[in-house]
Order: C-alpha cells, then structure tokens, then sequence
C-alpha cells in the first residue's frame, strides 16, 4: 500500500526558468541597473535581499507565515521577520557607545519562539521590521565614510553594512526552504 505524501508538490508562477520565483521581466528585484560606487553597490544588495524575504512571505496567512521548519526547530517565516528586526536593532547598538537598546521580543530565540499563528503577531512583526530597517537606515546614513570606526568594537562602517547583507542573504536562504516546504513554492 503506497502512503500519499504530506509534502506539497513543488511549483513555481515563473513560466520562463522552472527554477526562478518568478518570470525575469516581473522581478521586482532586478532593474537591469547596477548601481555606481561602494555604497549605492551595498544598499542595493540589501534591498534585494529585503524584498526577497517580503517576497518568500507573500500570500500566506498567519498559520503558514507561523509554520516551523522541522522539529526540533523553531524557524518559521514569521519567526525570521521578528529575528531580523531584532537585529536591525541591534545592528544600531554597534554604533556608539550608548547603553543597548532594549531587545524587542525579550530573552534569547524569544523572536521565534513567540511568532505564534496570530494576525496580530503578523501584523506586528512586519510593522516592526519596517520601523527597525528605517530606523537602522537612518542612523547609518549619517556616515559617508565606509572606513569610519565606530561603537565599543571600533567596527567600520562597511563591515557592518557586510555583515548585514549576509544576514539577510543566509536568512533568504532559509526562507526559500520554509517556503517550499509550506507550499512547495520554489525559486530565487
């Protein structure tokens, strides 16, 4: 007797390439202009990756967005939008020398574990990733130099704009797996 497998079937909106996200031509992340200078070349990167994870996010509800990975994680798309705000925070305590800002979720992998399959929770953890990655923007725009030193660690700015991109990109790692596994979406 043959089980039916629990897993969805693996699928993809692009028509062009089976293994993309979506079609070359309605990708939202790529504009065909590759930006001048060290600076625009980050933020650009960043961007991308952003809008990667709000795409691997999209059209899903609060029950899939809260969906663990496989036990014993608790990796979930909506435990990623509350980690990456978290960080975004903290990201701004590298910069001087000020006292911590308060963590947003409480004690340590509070950011997965409380990404409970509640809109509220949803609603928040977007709402608070916006204000986080706007905020942390903000501050780092006040730094033209990439080579400037900066918080208790002396970390350069560019590294710390490194550090964000592989954050991002690691975590959009993650979530294309999440994703497949939620609904067997795949691609880019």
């Amino acid at each position: 007797m043959r089980r039916m497998s629990e897993q969805p079937a693996r699928w993809t909106r692009a028509t062009v390439y089976p293994d993309m996200w979506t079609d070359p031509d309605e990708d939202p992340r790529d504009n065909g202009n590759s930006p001048d200078g060290e600076l625009a070349t980050l933020q650009d990167f960043l961007a991308n990756y952003r809008m990667t994870l709000r795409m691997k996010c999209e059209g899903l509800d609060a029950d899939r967005l809260a969906r663990r990975s496989v036990p014993p994680s608790t990796m979930s798309l909506l435990g990623l939008l509350r980690h990456l705000a978290e960080v975004e925070r903290d990201w701004r305590n590298w910069l001087g020398d000020d006292e911590p800002l308060p963590k947003l979720y409480g004690a340590r992998d509070a950011d997965f574990l409380g990404a409970v399959a509640e809109q509220a929770v949803v609603d928040a953890a977007h709402a608070d990733l916006e204000r986080e990655q706007a905020a942390t923007d903000a501050a780092l725009a006040g730094y033209a130099d990439l080579g400037e030193r900066v918080g208790r660690d002396r970390i350069a700015i560019r590294e710390l704009m490194v550090h964000r991109i592989d954050e991002y990109a690691r975590h959009c790692g993650h979530a294309d797996l999440l994703r497949e596994r939620i609904d067997g979406r795949v691609g880019q």
